[in-house]
């Protein structure tokens, strides 16, 4: 049998406006110490956005999401934060905040490999059927 680590995960959602409340999700992080694993994946439905929220701009959106990632990754491309080490820059990232951005709460897991439990979170939160149009 395979070692099993604890992990703990955070959905990113798209609010595009706070006050009403609605939200796309966008994204994952999930951080295992036990690996010293930190990662975040993006996956907008660009589609959904728009129906949700026409005027927003989706080039700030990703310029934003992409920032996400820089920071998980860490290094100098992410400023300051990104020399932080993994679990605090994870703490940063799922921080509540009432932006345009938002992390979920924090949830925890058991898996074999981060990466493959990052694809799946991304499969059962934020992945959906792209269609073409709304009915």
């Amino acid at each position: 049998m395979s070692a099993r680590y604890a992990y703990e995960y955070s959905v990113i959602r798209v609010v595009p406006r706070p006050e009403r409340e609605e939200f796309v999700n966008a994204g994952a992080i999930l951080f295992c110490d036990a690996r010293d694993f930190l990662h975040a994946k993006i996956d907008l439905d660009e589609g959904r956005l728009l129906a949700l929220c026409p005027e927003i701009d989706l080039d700030v959106v990703k310029g934003h999401l992409d920032g996400v990632c820089r920071i998980s990754t860490g290094g100098t491309a992410a400023g300051p934060i990104g020399l932080l080490s993994p679990r605090e820059r994870f703490r940063w990232l799922v921080a509540p905040r009432s932006t345009v951005l938002q992390p979920s709460a924090p949830h925890a897991g058991l898996c074999e490999e981060p990466d493959a439990a990052l694809e799946r979170l991304l499969d059962q939160l934020v992945r959906t059927k792209r269609l073409g149009r709304l009915v």
